[in-house]
């Protein structure tokens, strides 16, 4: 999740603009779909990672950080394989995820957000 951006001290950036280094998903996390996630590390404060991350449309899988998330634009379905009700996310929604947490991500429309990670090991 490294990007050649920092966010500095006094600084801000148009995350709704900002480029994204795009990879595709691991094949094992792709339920439908030929999905690409873009990623943007923008700094560190403390134990927490900063960032951007967008998804495309598709259904994917995945298992959480212990997250805060903003979303800036986008549309998706996050459902919780432990019966947790679902998220309906579009821009605006400000949600959090709990580590460990096994998802299945519904995007219909590229899901773009802003996170914050709480990474006490120091790799986001």
């Amino acid at each position: 999740m490294n990007h050649p951006f920092a966010l500095l001290a006094n600084h801000c950036v148009a995350a709704s603009q900002l480029a994204l280094d795009y990879q595709p998903l691991p094949p094992e996390k792709i339920v439908t779909g030929a999905p690409r996630v873009g990623t943007a590390e923008l700094g560190r404060l403390g134990d927490c990672c900063l960032g951007v991350w967008e998804l495309t449309p598709s259904v994917s899988t995945d298992v959480e950080a212990d997250e805060f998330f903003i979303v800036l634009s986008g549309a998706a379905t996050v459902t919780f394989a432990d019966g947790t009700p679902s998220l309906q996310l579009h821009a605006g929604s400000v949600g959090r995820l709990r580590a460990g947490t096994a998802t299945t991500w519904t995007v219909t429309e590229t899901l773009r957000k802003v996170y914050v990670i709480l990474d006490a090991d120091g790799a986001a």
